[in-house]
This record gives C-alpha cells, sequence and structure tokens, in this order.
C-alpha cells in the first residue's frame, strides 16, 4: 500500500470519527493561535471528500470583516488562482467538479492561505494528491508577498512519521487541526 493510499484511509476514519463540529473547533484553534492583521486574505479551500472542513472557519472571518478567496484552477498554466468569495458567491464546478468562484469575481492574493491535504509530519511537510497544484501557490505567493503564512488544515489523526519531499515542496508554516493549532516554522514576529 502507499503513503497516498495509507494517508487516504486514515483520513476517511478520521473524517468519519471526528467530522461532527471539527471545522468549529479547527476555527477557535486558528483564531486563538494565528495572529490576523486588519485586511488580511485568507484563500481558502471548497473541501471534498473527507478534507477538513475550513468553511466554518471562513464564515467567521468573512463576518469579522476579511477578505476570503477560494481557488480556481487555471488549466493553461496548471496552477491556482484565488477569487474572492463569501456567503452567496456564485460558483461553478471546476476541472475536478469542485466549485470556484466565477471568473467575474475579483482575483486576490491571499497572505494566508488554508490547505487541504492527505497527510502531514512535525517537519511541516504535507502530503497532498500529487499534482502539485498547493506547492506551487505557496512557492508564488512567497514570492510575491514575504509574509505569506502558510497553514495546512486537518485531522489530528493524519499526523505520520515522514513525508517524503523534495525541493518542490513547500513547508507548512502551521498545522490547525481539531485538537490545537501547532507552528512549524520560525517567521518574522510581524503580525500577518
Amino acid at each position: 500500500m502507499s503513503l497516498r493510499e495509507y494517508a487516504t484511509a486514515r483520513r476517511r476514519q478520521a473524517h468519519s470519527r471526528y467530522s461532527s463540529g471539527s471545522g468549529v473547533r479547527g476555527a477557535e484553534h486558528f483564531m486563538a493561535s494565528i495572529p490576523l492583521a486588519p485586511g488580511a486574505i485568507v484563500g481558502g479551500y471548497w473541501p471534498i471528500r473527507e478534507e477538513f472542513d475550513v468553511m466554518p472557519l471562513l464564515r467567521r472571518l468573512i463576518a469579522m470583516g476579511y477578505k476570503c478567496a477560494l481557488p480556481f484552477i487555471d488549466q493553461d498554466r496548471q496552477e491556482l488562482i484565488f477569487r474572492e468569495w463569501c456567503l452567496g458567491t456564485e460558483t461553478i464546478k471546476g476541472c475536478y467538479n469542485i466549485p470556484e468562484p466565477v471568473n467575474t469575481c475579483a482575483r486576490l492574493l491571499p497572505n494566508i492561505l488554508l490547505a487541504p491535504l492527505l497527510a502531514y509530519d512535525l517537519e511541516g511537510f504535507r502530503l497532498g494528491y500529487g499534482g502539485g497544484y498547493y506547492d506551487k501557490a505557496i512557492r508564488s505567493l512567497r514570492r510575491s508577498n514575504k509574509l505569506i503564512i502558510s497553514i495546512g488544515a486537518a485531522f489530528s489523526d493524519q499526523r505520520v512519521d515522514h513525508v517524503p519531499h523534495n525541493s518542490m515542496d513547500e513547508k507548512l508554516d502551521w498545522i490547525v487541526t481539531e485538537r490545537g493549532a501547532m507552528r512549524f516554522n520560525v517567521i518574522d514576529d510581524g503580525i500577518v
């Protein structure tokens, strides 16, 4: 069994065990741990399959006046573009059948990015689906804004001892789960 198959099975089990209220608890841990500056833009994702639900957090941030964005997959460039999203935003089904904001929504550059994952380790590496979309997005955002914070959103049971990685893989700064938030990298003391 490959690590992706193993991680997918573990995430499925964690979702069935913990999904009720986990997104709300994750939002509470995010708000208690991660400093947000006025005007911060948060890039989230629309949870599919058994991904950790970040929608309670996004709704809470929007109610507090923060701008949030969801990804749109630019198939020509094979990269994520973030478009503004709030409750009631019109969406279309994207190339993986994931709801994406329509192209009339404003394009935003998040300085906080929530990333879905299959597994994570204590070094801050994440195992995704293999397309590299989030690694490319994190790398691009770090080049355009040195104060980007990348945050994995997962069930605590998705932690593994080691996620194989290479120079194309970007480390996360934080992980937020139903049990808490943990910082991986030391970043500037400036509030993002």
